[in-house]
Order: C-alpha cells, then sequence, then structure tokens
C-alpha cells in the first residue's frame, strides 16, 4: 500500500501595512509593506494559517514577496534617501547577494 502526501508550508502576503514603501528587489518597481503568513496546505487546499511576526515587501507587478526591499530614490523619500541600485545583502553574513536567490548562498539564510 502506497500513500502520497501531497501538500506543504507556503508564505502569502496579507494585510497592507504601507503602499509604496520600497522598491522590488526582482523588477525594481514600488512594492508594499505587508503582513506575511505561513499557510499549512493539504492537496491544495489551506488548513491552517498563522501569522509572522516579521513584515515583508510585496510586488504587486510581478507578486514577489521578500523580506528586504531596495532603498526608494530621493525624489519618493525626500532628502537624504539613497540610490535605488544599492545591492540586497543577507540579513545573516550580510554579504552582496543576487535578487533572484531565496537562500544566501553563503551561509544558507533564507531571504
Amino acid at each position: 500500500m502506497f500513500f502520497f502526501f501531497v501538500g506543504g508550508i507556503e508564505q502569502q502576503a496579507g494585510r497592507v501595512l504601507k503602499e509604496a514603501a520600497g522598491r522590488c528587489v526582482r523588477c525594481s518597481s514600488t512594492a508594499d509593506l505587508v503582513e506575511t503568513e505561513h499557510v499549512l496546505k493539504l492537496f491544495f487546499v489551506p488548513v491552517k494559517r498563522w501569522p509572522r511576526n516579521v513584515p515583508s515587501f510585496y510586488c504587486r507587478d510581478c507578486s514577489f514577496l521578500s523580506p528586504h526591499s531596495l532603498p526608494l530614490a530621493d525624489d519618493d523619500r525626500g532628502p537624504g534617501g539613497r540610490g535605488i541600485f544599492e545591492p540586497l545583502r543577507c540579513g545573516s553574513c550580510s554579504r552582496t547577494v543576487d535578487p533572484h536567490f531565496r537562500f544566501c548562498p553563503f551561509c544558507g539564510y533564507q531571504l
């Protein structure tokens, strides 16, 4: 007898905390700061949800959910802002990471 388990845990965007709070690390369009939640799915049906304590950035254009954002330009943030094209850094080892990676290639931290 064989049993197949089809399911897993997925991270989803929840309530919007602040619109246009940053820039998407994938496509550089405007990203919203959102609450995130983990969702346990069995056979593609949500079974249990629980919130995460860390807000993330959600891009409406490319549907990318990321804990990090590119800084806004001076005209978006006001005087003293940083440039848009600063590199993404790992939250654990602080090394520069390509924004397409889901995990840091140096230490394995989930980005």
